[in-house]
């Protein structure tokens, strides 16, 4: 029971930052993701041992760069750049110092710059974007719908209904019935959401019920390299969540989902 009202409390926290950092928008979710994005890149370099070798440490110099090209530069002319060059540098790293690291240790390396803070980034870039020219904060909350409002009712409906397993190696106690229960479920709030807003319901609730298809795939690949790793969590920061992956791997994939469909279906 204690371990519930822990998960609970800092869950509510957790949400009261992202709504407050979500309305206030600027330099205040700036920071606030850019946080996120160098403690997750440092939980997800932690599992393979990384955090303190060439390809994590110029990970973290190309992350800083990134973010500074995203706050301060037109990002879309910078980003494969970024991407590139951290690429040549990792592969400069790989033939001057070999046989010191092994390809995968490159390839994990870059696989993470653009898993945790390239993709967490699109938080940031959701909040930017406008409707009818005009900057709003009604979008951004899309990711947190279909992911964590996807998470929660997949879990009711899995209790309530679950028979047949989802992922029955990865993930036994995930069903199929679940599954679709967290789609509809996140898309119905779309649309409520939406609604109340003065937002288009029904592509909110398509965007909604996309990013939720996709956060549980996001869910299942988190789960996937802790349990290639032999992992309970990626860290601690949040209790009776884990680390900041544990808490965010779905949002990773729902945000630049959310924001490359905003683009298409809301401007």
């Amino acid at each position: 029971m204690k371990a519930f009202f822990v998960r609970l409390s800092s869950g509510i926290v957790l949400l009261a930052v992202i709504i407050a950092a979500g309305l206030l928008g600027g330099d205040v979710l700036f920071a606030l993701t850019l946080a996120i994005s160098i403690i997750g890149y440092l939980e997800f370099l932690k599992v393979f041992h990384l955090e303190r070798r060439a390809p994590g440490v110029w990970g973290f110099v190309f992350l800083a760069f990134y973010y500074v090209a995203l706050r301060l530069w037109d990002l879309e002319e910078f980003a494969l750049f970024i991407l590139i060059a951290y690429l040549l540098v990792l592969l400069a790293v790989y033939v001057f110092t070999f046989p010191k690291y092994r390809t995968e240790e490159i390839a994990e390396a870059f696989l993470g710059f653009v898993y945790v803070p390239v993709l967490l980034s699109f938080i940031w870039q959701t909040r930017m974007l406008s409707i009818d020219g005009e900057s709003t904060s009604l979008i951004y909350f899309l990711i947190f719908i279909c992911s964590w409002g996807c998470d929660t009712c997949a879990y009711a409906v899995g209790m309530l209904l679950g028979k047949h397993k989802l992922a029955p190696v990865l993930s036994p106690k995930k069903s199929i019935e679940g599954a679709v229960g967290g789609v509809a479920g996140a898309a119905l709030i779309g649309f409520l959401y939406a609604s109340a807003f003065s937002l288009e319901a029904p592509e909110c609730a398509f965007l909604c019920a996309a990013g939720a298809v996709v956060s549980q795939v996001g869910d299942l690949a988190a789960s996937a390299i802790k349990r290639n790793h032999g992992i309970k969590d990626y860290g601690r920061l949040i209790p009776g969540h884990g680390g900041i992956l544990d808490r965010f791997d779905s949002v990773i994939v729902t945000a630049p989902i959310i924001y490359i469909l905003a683009v298409i279906f809301l401007q």
